[in-house]
């Protein structure tokens, strides 16, 4: 009777540990907005149902503020004015801003289930004192009303960017933080990434009737606003005046909008998948770069469906804004007068890990951008036809931060990095290299299986790095904690040599020697005269086992375990060295080889 009892109660246990399964906080937003685009100020009222689904008892809740950024001497102002290598679209833009420039957010007033609480602003952060602790499991109710301003367009959010798109409203209302295992993340905005829970949004935004608006989730009141989202014999436009939009959003991290008087609407549908919507402005440069648009984001949608899982939502819109590309769940903006087909895919991709997987990017931005470029790459390939490996720009990128003083390790916390350069590098070229390198160590559709399972596992689930490990350690069978520790957590490079080619009793002896401090196993090709190519593979000691068979494109023999303890390895072949083409390191390129050119040795003729 007691072991009956005792496995009753591990049970609960057992759910809360299994992959991904970390609690998480919820909220619900109804927002009501009211934006004038005469003064470009709006104001709004806010309902937010915060669910508390921690083990811990909150006193206080924070709030981000994020237009507050665009004002002199802000976090964001100051970093891009200290910064070796200021982003060009920032730099000293906004301590030159004039007050009717800048951005301001405010929240007036807030109570919680009636009661006041206390506010504190600290520019891009606000502090709420709760009237009452929030315990673990209960549910607060707060109501409060906000007041903002638009700024000059400068980064991702504004007004009249640098194409004359009115407005794109992205990190524009009073958002609650993140607060996770690790506690609240009031990170102050100085323009990195963002972060923060799931939940459900019903947002009514009020605004010149002659703007087209488009915004994350579905229209509801579609046939009372016309604007290409319903057909109507007279277009709500027509009337002046103002009109209310009802956009219903569930299961979503974040709500973005845009809206401009000149946009065209056009849709087209992804069989099995959303509908795909695309606004851009009535003007010749616009329409002849969107053109071919609709055709290959369909393609691309139906490919990510098959390759990495199924696309959840059931609507996503591509839309003329921002300051050059930037992602929202199922919404994108991006500058319209180039060819907007890369960036649209990239952009769209992150739907997958941005949107739906959902990792704290402030943590860990290569989780995101980083799987989102290896993704995108692949997409590009099978868009365009084209051959050879797509991930070798990144691989070309990650060595060169090497070389530089930039090089951090990946574990940094995105607002750190010293350089501009140093994040942008780390988090899109080497956490691409990260993710096919890990191809290298388990073999390819062992990585691409494994990431199949790592979306349907975690997604909505906020996944951390050793979410991703325990993935494809199930997936392969191997450990591979090895990997993830030296790659995430330190700046140690891979360098190794074939550094010995000999003749030895009954045939050849091969030496491999590791150069560089970071453990790798090993895939080797011997090339012989009579034409036969013969693949080697060495799994390192520590990965207790091989890389799968069948898991690669080609055949390979696995020989015994390097102990990662030994510098020097030595293969044994029944053939004499003067029948030995070459011998040669990892001849698919997947792993980050600092020096390449001791990769491969021919036998002394």
């Amino acid at each position: 009777m007691r072991f009956r009892l005792f496995i009753l109660l591990l049970a609960p246990y057992s759910t809360i540990l299994a992959q991904c399964d970390r609690w998480q906080q919820r909220v619900r937003y109804e927002m009501d907005v009211h934006l004038d685009v005469t003064t470009h100020r709006y104001s709004g009222v806010q309902r937010l149902a915060y669910v508390n689904n921690s083990p811990d008892t909150l006193p206080e809740l924070f709030f981000h503020l994020y237009f507050n950024a665009f004002q002199p001497v802000s976090e964001m102002d100051v970093r891009s004015r200290t910064i070796s290598d200021p982003d060009p679209r920032v730099a000293d833009r906004i301590v030159q801003l004039s007050p009717e420039e800048q951005g301001r957010l405010a929240v007036e007033r807030m109570t919680m289930d009636g009661q006041p609480c206390q506010l504190v602003h600290r520019r891009t952060v606000l502090w709420v004192g709760l009237p009452k602790p929030l315990l673990p499991g209960a549910t607060a109710t707060l109501e409060l009303a906000f007041d903002g301003q638009v700024p000059v367009q400068i980064r991702r959010s504004g007004r009249n960017n640098r194409e004359g798109i009115a407005y794109s409203m992205t990190q524009w209302y009073p958002k609650v933080a993140a607060y996770d295992q690790r506690g609240w993340h009031p990170d102050p905005y100085v323009g990195r990434e963002f972060y923060g829970p799931f939940g459900d949004w019903e947002v009514r935004l009020t605004l010149d009737s002659s703007h087209t608006v488009a915004a994350t989730g579905e229209l509801v009141n579609a046939d009372a606003v016309g604007h290409g989202y319903a057909i109507r014999t007279s277009d709500a436009a027509a009337r002046g005046g103002e009109l209310t939009w009802h956009f219903r959003a569930a299961n979503v991290h974040d709500f973005a909008w845009a809206s401009d008087p000149d946009y065209v609407h056009v849709i087209t549908q992804v069989p099995d998948g959303p509908l795909l919507r695309f606004f851009y402005q009535d003007k010749p440069e616009e329409k002849a770069a969107w053109k071919n648009l609709p055709g290959q984001m369909v393609k691309a949608f139906q490919y990510m469906n098959q390759r990495f899982g199924k696309y959840p939502y059931p609507v996503y819109s591509f839309v003329q804004g921002g300051d050059g590309g930037m992602e929202y769940p199922m919404l994108t903006l991006i500058v319209g007068r180039r060819n907007p087909v890369g960036v649209s895919v990239h952009e769209s991709v992150h739907s997958w890990f941005h949107g739906v997987l959902a990792s704290n990017e402030k943590r860990y931005p290569w989780m995101d951008e980083g799987f989102t470029e290896y993704a995108s790459h692949l997409v590009m390939r099978e868009l365009n036809g084209g051959e050879g490996d797509p991930h070798a720009p990144a691989y070309k990128g990650y060595f060169e931060l090497v070389r530089s003083d930039a090089h951090e390790p990946m574990s940094l916390h995105a607002d750190h990095y010293r350089t501009n350069y140093g994040y942008s590098t780390t988090a899109y070229n080497k956490g691409e290299v990260f993710l096919h390198q890990l191809g290298y160590v388990i073999g390819d559709s062992t990585l691409q299986r494994g990431l199949r399972r790592y979306f349907a596992t975690c997604q909505f689930k906020h996944p951390e790095p050793q979410d991703v490990e325990r993935v494809m350690e199930k997936e392969s069978g191997l450990v591979l904690d090895w990997y993830f520790d030296e790659w995430i957590n330190t700046t140690r490079t891979v360098d190794y040599a074939v550094d010995t080619l000999v003749a030895s009793e009954g045939g050849s002896s091969i030496g491999l020697r590791r150069k560089g401090d970071m453990l790798m196993p090993m895939d080797v090709l011997v090339t012989t005269k009579d034409g036969k190519r013969t693949y080697y593979h060495i799994p390192l000691s520590l990965m207790q086992g091989a890389k799968p068979k069948g898991s690669e494109a080609f055949t390979f023999e696995a020989l015994a375990p390097w102990p990662w303890t030994d510098p020097l390895y030595w293969i044994q072949l029944p053939v004499p060295p003067r029948q030995i083409v070459s011998v040669e390191i990892d001849p698919s390129e997947r792993l980050a080889d600092v020096n390449r050119l001791n990769n491969i040795k021919s036998p002394r003729r």
